[in-house]
């Protein structure tokens, strides 16, 4: 018996008892009930063999052991040297002919006085691997899934784009670098750091027998030649006339510019390029052509970096793609997002974020050009919501990742009409978020403030409201008796009963003063043991003895669709707040006590 085979025969009596998992599986070559096992057909268990190797080739790889029992018990395989060829040949006869399997190994071993058949594969690279009859399956912890082909691919590149600027390159020399600009970044990490130095602190080279060797990620930031390095370093920006991009005669394109440069230069060429397009020239009432910003710059330049940074350099016959419409401007990378982050997590501004080249990224925050992974896209948003501009459109395939800032307002056009009658204020996004509700003589209630603001904070809404009052443009239209009849008839807080309106201004009557009225000092508590069908107005009824509730605001779980066991009670007044919090464990409500304290802002976040 060979060396091979006793090492064969150890690593099967290791693997029996440690069981199947992600890299192992066991085949048993029988049927049936225990008491009444039988063998089963050889084809059924080549049929197995071929599908297990294609999950584990599609995969990381692994081993099969046929002659073995789920449990590890040995059962051996009762075959005829034809049955034995059957399944040794299944590699190849039941596998897709044009999906050849990568070399497998294949031993007849034999275990405790029974035969076994063992095979080992490599994880495959090559194809995308199918059975014979067209399946194709990947190896997902025990089991082996049917998955697409596409889905594959995608893994594979993801895997070969994370790895791509940390990969040596060995043709390279310090001197296809632009030590200039490494000189640069060294000052920065410390003064007087060499450029060697440098490039081995950043991680981007290391010394090797023959000297200095580059990481792809040194000739990307810094290669004097970017193109001998990477054909598409490139940002190509075209100013489409029109909302659609065209072809033929009616090619609609009127400027087409690119530049190809390494990284730290891309970024600044590449924004010189875009900026003419972020702005328009348009002809005034008052006979003058004025140029206006149409979209934010901070927040296009934050897209054109991100794209740079976090592109998939190993895709090198495609750049960046920039395409300013009339109506919107698009920005589109190489490269889909990475497995491990979402479109719904960036649109939830998680802060999910994972670098795909993560030398890059640690270059440019060196530089300055990114602060900390996760936030660009929070400052995209905030920028376009700060500017009245409806949040970005996000879109991401296989092979590429698009962000399109839009023109449109989140406003209608009415409410813009609306808005103008109130252009001489110097009025704040959350002022206009107010005087938007006051449209067509809507009567507005203080929880509609409290939620169209994203409000948090008591004395924020109350400089918001008081400013309002000072501009004279808010004014209250129902006195305090009516808001406290109707909150008790309806059974619904103080807080959400309607009560202010918005008036347009006299055009040339100058500002009047005016005093806030609202001499409510808001104070909420926490209410914990509540049952889970508790409802508003149970709460509402039982709170309204300590004095007027303003607001209340039980989180639901949307699992289960019930409440979560606990609920924040807001008073008009601090004494009636004060009140209900020495009652805690004395208020009943459905057999149970009641534990309440002061509620932690925090909390109801």
């Amino acid at each position: 018996m060979n060396d091979e085979l006793l090492d064969i025969q150890e690593k099967i009596r290791v693997m029996i008892p440690v069981g199947e998992s992600h890299f192992r599986e066991f085949k048993s070559c029988f049927e049936g009930s225990p008491e009444k096992k039988k063998p089963r057909p050889v084809t059924s268990v080549a049929r197995d063999v071929a599908e297990t190797l294609v999950a584990f080739a599609n995969a990381d790889g692994g081993d099969l052991l046929v002659g073995v029992e789920d449990d590890g018990t040995i059962s051996g395989v009762p075959c005829t040297d034809t049955d034995l060829k059957t399944l040794t040949d299944s590699p190849t006869t039941h596998v897709f002919p044009d999906t050849p399997l990568p070399l497998c190994r294949i031993r007849k071993v034999a275990i405790e006085g029974k035969t076994l058949l063992y095979f080992s594969i490599p994880a495959g690279v090559d194809y995308c691997y199918l059975t014979s009859d067209g399946r194709c399956l990947q190896r997902k912890d025990l089991e082996s899934s049917p998955v697409s082909a596409e889905h594959i691919k995608a893994s594979r590149q993801e895997v070969i784009s994370r790895e791509y600027d940390r990969q040596f390159e060995t043709r390279a020399s310090i001197k296809d670098l632009d030590l200039e600009l490494v000189s640069v970044v060294a000052g920065q990490i410390s003064h007087g750091m060499s450029a060697e130095k440098c490039l081995q602190y950043l991680d981007l080279a290391e010394f090797g027998p023959q000297g200095l060797k580059l990481r792809k990620a040194a000739l990307l930031l810094f290669g004097q030649n970017i193109s001998k390095w990477h054909p598409r370093s490139q940002v190509r920006v075209l100013k489409i006339d029109g909302t659609q991009l065209k072809t033929g005669q009616q090619y609609n394109v009127t400027h087409d510019q690119e530049t190809n440069q390494n990284i730290v230069r891309l970024i600044d060429e590449s924004w010189n390029l875009i900026r003419p397009h972020l702005v328009e020239t348009r002809f005034s009432q008052d006979a003058r052509f004025k140029t206006q910003i149409i979209y934010p710059e901070l927040a296009c330049k934050e897209a054109l970096i991100n794209a740079i940074a976090h592109r998939d350099y190993s895709n090198e016959g495609m750049g960046i793609e920039v395409n300013a419409f009339t109506d919107r401007l698009e920005i589109i990378s190489p490269g889909g997002l990475l497995s491990s982050v979402s479109i719904e997590d960036l649109r939830k501004l998680t802060g999910a974020h994972q670098s795909r080249n993560s030398l890059v990224a640690k270059v440019l925050r060196e530089l300055g050009y990114m602060r900390e992974l996760g936030e660009g896209m929070r400052r995209i948003f905030k920028l376009l919501r700060d500017s009245d501009l409806t949040p970005p459109l996000l879109a991401s395939t296989a092979d590429r990742f698009s962000i399109t800032l839009s023109q449109q307002l989140i406003y209608t056009e009415k409410e813009r009409l609306w808005l103008d009658n109130f252009s001489r204020f110097a009025l704040s996004r959350d002022h206009k978020t107010v005087v938007r509700l006051g449209y067509n003589n809507h009567i507005i209630s203080p929880k509609e403030i409290w939620d169209a603001c994203g409000i948090v904070d008591t004395e924020y809404y109350r400089r918001l409201v008081d400013n309002l009052y000072q501009f004279g443009i808010m004014y209250k239209a129902r006195n305090d008796w009516d808001i406290i009849n109707e909150a008790r008839q309806k059974r619904v807080p103080k807080k959400h009963v309607a009560r202010y309106m918005i008036k347009i201004p006299q055009e040339k009557r100058p500002v009047v003063s005016q005093t806030y009225d609202e001499p409510s000092e808001y104070a909420e508590v926490f209410v914990a043991n509540i049952t889970p069908e508790t409802t508003r107005n149970q709460l509402y009824d039982l709170f309204q003895q300590f004095g007027e509730v303003s607001d209340i605001y039980i989180p639901i779980d949307f699992t289960t669709s019930r409440n979560k066991g606990f609920a924040f009670v807001e008073f008009e007044e601090r004494s009636a707040a004060e009140k209900a919090v020495a009652s805690s464990k004395k208020v009943i409500l459905s057999e149970h006590s009641l534990y309440i304290n002061w509620a932690i802002p925090k909390e109801r976040k």
